[in-house]
């Protein structure tokens, strides 16, 4: 994509850097390669050994500093590695050095964009393999899954490009259209071969909202009901639905159905309390082949009155979501996907809240709990 859109650049003068973790920074040579680059009016910066929202954010700075000031260009095109995660990249843009300098006194982030591979994002997307497995890691300790990398990439997209559509089955290609959709209620979805997008599909596009990109996600749209969002799923097939109770849960019961099978779910995420630990907020979060219950922290029904937060919107949101007997305690679940049999999934979950009648913790069974101990971090 970045060979043909430097080739097609619409009389655009563009400056492009080029960000490889591996030690020959292949990527730069390619583009070498196939694209003509005058230095009279085009600039590529290779960086190397390193990704660009850490070790090399202070080279960004510079970099773009130094392009920015040479007055010589419209644009600049950013291609990071294959697994870096979006979001520090975008944080780069609001960084301020110890000297006060930003790369947003010189430079507007216009557009994220991912390119996704229409041929195996489906067996990608089921895979349970981690990126040491796939021979990718960005350091020591990196320990992100490949779905892990999927989600971050494509939820925090402005336009994902579809590639390699000709060479998919109709089926893959019916697949990846209903991931990217369940992940991401908001990206332009481009759909290509050979990587031939326009380049005004991608450059001085004005999408990128720094503080609207936490909302692209589909589930944070259905679970925080924002107020700008359209379902798509005439289009594409993809459904959504919230489950909401008061009731903490059965551990046994909500164990069986969240590691259970659970029919066309592509994606979900959300909260809930269980009746052996009611002083935790209980995160699920699902991707793929791939999920996860972990804490979040306590709910505030434990915490005592007179260390309540006093700020106005914080006493408003406890107000909102107050309910007697159980305070701020909830279940709030997001599940999205094609083909879900949601009357089926909502009683399953319905069965595995404790009986009507029990009104207190006090009220509540002595239960067997086969998740993770959980403790605080001293």
């Amino acid at each position: 994509m970045l060979n043909r859109v430097l080739n097609n650049r619409d009389g655009r003068r563009v400056a492009v850097i080029v960000n490889d973790m591996s030690e020959i920074n292949i990527d730069a040579d390619l583009v070498r390669a196939d694209t003509d680059l005058s230095r009279t009016e085009e600039t590529l910066v290779e960086m190397s050994n390193g990704c660009i929202c850490c070790t090399l954010r202070d080279d960004l700075l510079v970099e773009v500093r130094r392009l920015a000031e040479e007055g010589r260009f419209d644009t600049l095109l950013i291609e990071s590695t294959g697994i870096s995660e979006p979001l520090p990249v975008a944080a780069t843009f609001d960084f301020r050095d110890e000297n006060g300098q930003s790369l947003s006194d010189v430079a507007r982030l216009d557009t994220m964009v991912t390119v996704v591979d229409a041929v195996n994002l489906l067996g990608d997307y089921s895979s349970h393999d981690f990126l040491h497995d796939r021979g990718d890691t960005a350091g020591e300790g990196d320990e992100r899954t490949l779905v892990d990398l999927l989600v971050d990439q494509i939820e925090f997209a402005d336009v994902v490009v579809l590639n390699k559509v000709a060479d998919a089955t109709p089926e893959q290609v019916d697949a990846a259209r209903k991931i990217i959709r369940s992940l991401n209620a908001d990206a332009r979805i481009i759909e290509t071969s050979h990587s031939d997008v326009p380049a005004d599909a991608i450059l001085d596009t004005g999408l990128f909202d720094f503080e609207k990109a936490h909302e692209h996600p589909m589930w944070a749209k259905e679970l925080y009901g924002f107020a700008d969002h359209v379902p798509e799923t005439e289009e594409y097939g993809v459904g959504s639905y919230v489950y909401r109770a008061r009731r903490p849960f059965v551990p046994e019961q909500i164990h069986k159905v969240l590691t259970g099978a659970l029919p066309g779910v592509i994606r979900a995420k959300g909260h809930f309390w269980m009746a052996t630990r009611p002083e935790w907020v209980a995160e699920f979060s699902l991707a793929g082949a791939l999920s996860t219950v972990k804490p979040l922290g306590n709910w505030w029904a434990m915490v005592p009155r007179e260390r309540w937060p006093d700020h106005e919107s914080s006493r408003a949101y406890l107000a909102q979501h107050w309910q007697e007997p159980w305070g701020d305690r909830r279940q709030e679940l997001v599940f999205i996907g094609a083909g879900i049999d949601w009357a089926a999934l909502k009683a399953q979950l319905d069965a595995a809240l404790v009986p009507e009648g029990v009104e207190s913790l006090a009220d509540l069974p002595v239960l067997a709990d086969p998740f993770p101990k959980w403790q605080r971090a001293a």
